[in-house]
């Protein structure tokens, strides 16, 4: 709809299509327990009975929720005892410990390296570990299918080239009413869709710097991000992120002082390759650093859907007041990874970003962007993702308790609260770069530390991916990584 200003926002009178059952809803507070830590692995979770008396739920409801958390793999039936909190591993990993790098500005060479480890990765019968992606399995690819062909038999001609630079409105509009669900409204005249997420993120960083120029990045740090860099000719001031908590905010506020910084490339929320995620307190303090120094920030979002927990994390967007942050997101990490459909929030920096990828890609696929735009609309949507995240968090839980079967006790690993990621710590006698190698040569594929760096740290460190079912070749390939990693 459109006020008197003549910005059009999104209608939010149309009630949620796809609301919780109430036995999802009750599972996931048990879920949100057990994931706490209230109740402990090995612990017995209130009876049917008492659950039903306490939480003022019927015993069928109880039972229904019993039954997902056991196919969830959070929970196990034990006879005549009562349901009990899985105990996967006799032990846990601890967090690993990122080191406190002085930062500096560095320039960005790092492709050679990304690209001789990415090549490697395309053998479909390898374990695929070191993906970027989580199995297509976990998508509704039929459900899009019909979206597609659905979509494009309704689409009218002058559709296709009329939506090919401002992006379909459909789905605009479903973008938009996502954001509003989340407490955030947007002008529609914000939100720019480009191809995938990495080429808003490619327009963002053209928009607001100059070769030459510094850009705040994480460290460890998504490799794609490094190769933009280098491929823009920008210099790198490396920000260290803590496994748990996120951005170290004192090393922002001192880089920001010390160095010229044109622009922050951060993910706030299941940061890859660590899966941190900082607090609403500490994204506002962010916030109110780049407020200070005026300095525009691209927010990396891509991971957004993948939480675990009962509530979806904020983005940094949702404290800005002055349209300085660009919010990225896209469907290829949740939704349609072969699409390459992503869009940004642009603040300030909207019509510029429009100009330029006016003058680049012009526009992604005007048929995947309507198809996108039906599945939101009339494809269960949320439904989709609650199984998604569902069937995460099982197969997280799967390779956790893997890793501490099969690998040395002095290893490290992160516990993220979403996203299909795993980061180890190997102790530091272990060469990741040669441990790749040797992995290779058994089918089973991993990302290496120092690809996420641009200093080329994190030599003893590697990112493995959780995201595909786990089975007894994952179970087998994690006993190879055990061994060849004692090796050393």
């Amino acid at each position: 709809m459109a006020t008197a200003d003549g910005v059009e926002y999104v209608d939010a009178s149309k009630p949620a299509q796809d609301r919780m059952k109430r036995y999802e809803k009750f599972a996931d507070e048990i879920a949100e327990l057990i994931r706490t830590g209230v109740i402990a692995p090995g612990e017995k979770v209130p009876s049917v009975r008492h659950a039903s008396r306490t939480y003022g739920v019927s015993p069928s409801t109880v039972f229904q929720a019993y039954y997902l958390l056991e196919d969830r793999g959070l929970i196990q039936a034990r006879p005549r005892s009562g349901y009990f909190v899985h105990a996967l591993a006799r032990r846990q990993l601890h967090e690993p410990d990122i080191g406190q790098y002085a930062s500096g500005s560095v320039e960005v060479d790092v492709s050679e390296l990304v690209f001789s480890v990415l090549s490697s990765l395309k053998d479909p019968d390898m374990v695929a570990f070191g993906s970027a992606f989580p199995s297509p399995n976990l998508f509704p690819l039929a459900r899009l299918s019909r979206s597609l062909a659905n979509s494009a038999r309704d689409m009218q001609p002058h559709a296709v080239i009329a939506d090919m630079t401002a992006g379909n409105p459909d789905l605009r509009r479903q973008i938009a009413l996502r954001y509003m669900v989340s407490g955030m409204m947007l002008p529609l005249e914000e939100l720019v869709i480009t191809t995938g997420a990495m080429e808003a993120l490619n327009l963002c960083l053209q928009t607001v710097t100059q070769p030459g120029d510094l850009v705040a990045i994480e460290t460890p740090a998504f490799y794609a991000t490094l190769q933009v860099l280098e491929r823009l000719k920008l210099k790198a001031v490396e920000i260290p992120v803590h496994p748990r908590e996120g951005i170290d905010l004192d090393s922002l506020a001192d880089s920001l002082q010390r160095f010229p910084i044109k622009a922050c490339w951060f993910m706030s929320s299941l940061q890859n390759p660590l899966g941190a995620s900082m607090t609403d307190e500490k994204k506002q303090a962010l916030y109110a650093l780049l407020k200070q120094h005026q300095v525009p920030m691209i927010e990396d979002d891509v991971y957004a859907e993948l939480y675990y927990g009962s509530q979806p994390p904020k983005p940094v967007k949702s404290f800005d007041t002055e349209d300085l942050v660009m919010h990225c997101g896209s469907f290829s990490k949740c939704l349609a990874p072969g699409y390459r459909v992503g869009w940004v929030a642009a603040g300030r920096f909207a019509e510029q970003i429009s100009r330029l990828k006016l003058m680049t890609t012009i526009s992604p696929s005007v048929p995947a962007q309507a198809a996108l735009a039906d599945y939101l609309q009339h494809g269960g949507y949320d439904r989709h993702l609650r199984k998604l995240r569902h069937s995460l968090e099982s197969q997280q839980r799967a390779m956790l308790a893997s890793a501490a079967r099969h690998f040395p006790a002095d290893t490290r690993v992160t516990r993220p609260n979403g996203g299909y990621f795993l980061w180890f710590e190997f102790p530091t006698r272990v060469d990741s770069l040669q441990l790749f190698q040797h992995a290779l040569a058994q089918g089973i594929s991993l990302a290496p530390g120092p690809i996420f760096s641009a200093s080329r740290h994190y030599g003893h460190c590697a990112r493995l991916n959780y995201g595909h079912p786990w089975d007894t070749r994952s179970e087998q390939a994690m006993a190879t990584l055990g061994r060849i990693i004692a090796s050393f």
